[in-house]
């Protein structure tokens, strides 16, 4: 009898909890609060025989952009929802169908409000001025950039877009907005993080460009965007080619790395695995977003054409406490099922300290590509993902033929290792 009412007390529970559960199923919708501004947020609760799922949305409701939960606690009215291949986590508290809380990481948190299938907003009625296709934005950045890529796709409703922005580094991934009645406001909440920027028609045809989320940074704010036709006629010079960004004091020097796997073992350019290989050094680290759209790309190639010669090396360069524990860049490999060498080079502000060779190695992700001699054929900053998807394929495209180049001439007689 006794054993008859244990388990009926457990199967109460159960079902108990999976109605609280399924109580929290479905769409939440509001905002983040993010240097002052409001950036929409959407988060997707499913709840399964498995428990409870969650991801992140960016993008039209039909067919949104995801950034998968890691996992999802719930304990009383205390909701938990972890991206720990971004060390970030959204923890709050639900009351009658409203979540308040924040998102981010231990240093750097954002308040956050949400409701339970609440409103994406209000659309205006007014159309706004059509703007899609491809512009040149004026710059001077600090990596030494005159211009950036804004891309715009057009749209069924001329006051909704899906916009991207590229630079040196890379994109700002997928950024989805509408027109106000006065500028365009486009931005995105994933697991990356936040961005909100501005995009305002001049009469002149050309759009200021804002980034709204760093109103501190002149050099961010009204920048002056043309079609490329129009930056050719004013003699602008165009945007920075990734393979000239970054070059290496000696190309006829072999490019030497030494540094600790996840488990402490300490690996080597020297190493036999490396001997007469078409080897992929990658810079980059587990912060990075555009190191994140760079890892399938590696993968991919990795099963591709290590069988016939090729070798990856990720040199992943991490803040202190991530170096202390490692949690991260051991969820980012997870994450991608990367199978590739990965190994942990130091701190971020260590960059030109550790990698010696490189000159003018300021960005996230940088590539080195080296022929199965050692040395180093030719090096690309940057990453275009598929947020830009006339750039990413093309860059898909040139690496895979680079390595095949690379992978076709013979292996020397003296090998790179000697």
């Amino acid at each position: 009898m006794k054993l008859f009412a244990s388990l009926f007390l457990v199967a109460i529970s159960a079902v108990a909890q999976g109605s609280k559960q399924r109580a929290i199923a479905g769409p939440w919708v509001g905002d983040a609060t993010v240097h002052g501004q409001q950036v929409p947020v959407r988060l997707e609760i499913t709840s399964s025989g498995n428990g409870l799922q969650a991801a992140l949305l960016n993008g039209p409701l039909n067919g949104p952009d995801r950034s998968p939960a890691s996992g999802v606690s719930y304990v009383g009215n205390h909701l938990v929802v972890t991206f720990n291949y971004y060390a970030r986590t959204l923890d709050g508290t639900v009351t009658d169908g409203h979540l308040t809380g924040t998102f981010g990481t231990i240093a750097t948190r954002y308040p956050v409000s949400l409701s339970l299938h609440g409103s994406a907003g209000t659309e205006t009625k007014a159309d706004g001025p059509a703007i899609p296709g491809d512009w040149e934005v004026e710059v001077k950045s600090s990596k030494g950039e005159s211009a950036w890529q804004l891309r715009v796709e057009p749209s069924a409703q001329s006051k909704e877009v899906k916009a991207v922005i590229q630079r040196i580094d890379g994109d700002t991934g997928a950024l989805y907005g509408r027109w106000t009645g006065r500028e365009y406001v486009i931005g995105h909440f994933t697991a990356a993080g936040p961005a909100l920027y501005s995009l305002t028609p001049q009469a002149d045809g050309t759009l200021l460009v804002s980034n709204k989320l760093r109103a501190d940074v002149n050099e961010q704010q009204n920048l002056v965007a043309r079609r490329p036709a129009q930056a050719r006629a004013a003699a602008l010079p165009g945007m920075t080619d990734p393979t000239q960004q970054t070059t290496v004091k000696d190309p006829s020097a072999r490019f030497a790395f030494s540094f600790p796997d996840l488990s402490g073992k300490v690996v080597s350019n020297t190493d036999p695995q490396f001997d007469g290989k078409v080897v992929i050094v990658a810079i980059g680290g587990s912060w990075c977003p555009n190191c994140h759209d760079e890892a399938p790309l590696l993968e991919s190639l990795y099963k591709q054409f290590h069988s016939r010669g090729l070798e990856i090396v990720n040199l992943s360069f991490e803040e202190a406490d991530q170096l202390k524990d490692p949690t991260r860049l051991r969820a980012f490999i997870e994450k991608y099922g990367l199978t590739y060498t990965v190994l942990v080079a130091g701190e971020t502000e260590q960059l030109n300290e550790k990698i010696p060779q490189g000159v003018n190695l300021n960005c996230w992700p940088t590539s080195f590509f080296l022929g199965r001699d050692g040395r180093v054929r030719e090096v690309h900053a940057g990453f275009a993902g598929p947020a830009n998807p006339p750039a990413h394929e093309a860059l898909v495209k040139e690496t895979t033929e680079l390595v095949e180049r690379l992978l076709a001439e013979p292996v020397p007689t003296q090998s790179a290792s000697r």
